[in-house]
């Protein structure tokens, strides 16, 4: 059975099949990662872990965008009884599973991929976008800085002097350069995107699952030893101050009141 009760994700699994596809399913926001958003795929991820037949997952986004990045507008609304460090941490967690997953996971990325959108993108394995996607990481802008275990994730990916210069210009860079800088694995044309991150799945769900989470938990334990994401607990800890910081949310009110006009 699927996991109950999710409202912006959409799980496809067919039984008796070792692949299933997680879809980022608020189109009418871009898929921005609310904090439902984002507990629902802690729990799409203990779903998956609880199917041993499962060897290969595809993440991607319904409309069009992948993710537009942390829903601003939801995470300014504080839930009752939920701490604010409790809320700023949710991505981290979200990220997290999605890294641990027991599968094999595949990002297919299209449209935009914003700010949280290219962390949880870089929490996967394998990454492939569509020709003409978009990368922003606008947090800087925004007054607040790249949490989520995002830093550590892009410096194993790309380096530190590219992380910094991502993370601090908050320039856009199409695929074509994320290929160029090895955050990604293909780029595609568009209208292939979906097939050919499902003949990838395929390929490997071919193979032994042994040999498939063997390797992954390999790469996934060296990786670690070189620079750790497990130390960026306190990322919601900054993302709280942030918050709190005069000059942080004059930028972010600034920001915001730009991007309406």
């Amino acid at each position: 059975m699927l996991p109950p009760h999710l409202s912006s994700l959409v799980i496809h699994h067919e039984e008796g099949t070792s692949i299933a596809e997680i879809v980022l399913n608020r189109p009418q926001r871009l898929n921005a990662l609310s904090r439902v958003l984002l507990s629902e795929i802690v729990e799409a991820c203990d779903w998956v872990n609880s199917r041993h037949d499962l060897k290969v997952v595809v993440l991607r986004g319904e409309g069009r965008a992948f993710c537009a990045g942390f829903d601003l507008d939801d995470f300014s609304q504080q839930a009752e009884g939920v701490s604010p460090r409790e809320t700023a941490d949710l991505g981290r967690l979200a990220a997290e599973a999605l890294t641990e997953v027991r599968p094999i996971t595949i990002a297919a990325v299209h449209g935009h991929c914003v700010g949280g959108g290219v962390v949880l993108a870089a929490s996967c394995d394998l990454r492939i976008a569509a020709e003409g996607t978009i990368f922003s990481i606008p947090e800087v802008d925004l007054g607040i800085p790249l949490a989520w275990g995002g830093i550590p994730r892009l410096v194993r990916e790309i380096g530190p002097a590219l992380t910094k210069e991502l993370v601090l210009t908050c320039r856009p860079f199409d695929a074509a350069e994320a290929k160029e800088l090895r955050f990604l694995n293909r780029v595609v044309p568009a209208d292939t995107l979906i097939e050919v991150a499902h003949t990838l799945a395929a390929e490997l769900a071919a193979k032994p699952g042994f040999a498939l989470r063997t390797t992954k938990q390999q790469v996934n334990a060296v990786t670690e030893e070189m620079i750790g994401t497990r130390r960026n607990a306190n990322d919601a800890d900054t993302l709280v101050v942030a918050f709190a910081d005069p000059e942080s949310r004059a930028i972010s009110r600034a920001y915001l009141a730009q991007r309406k006009r």
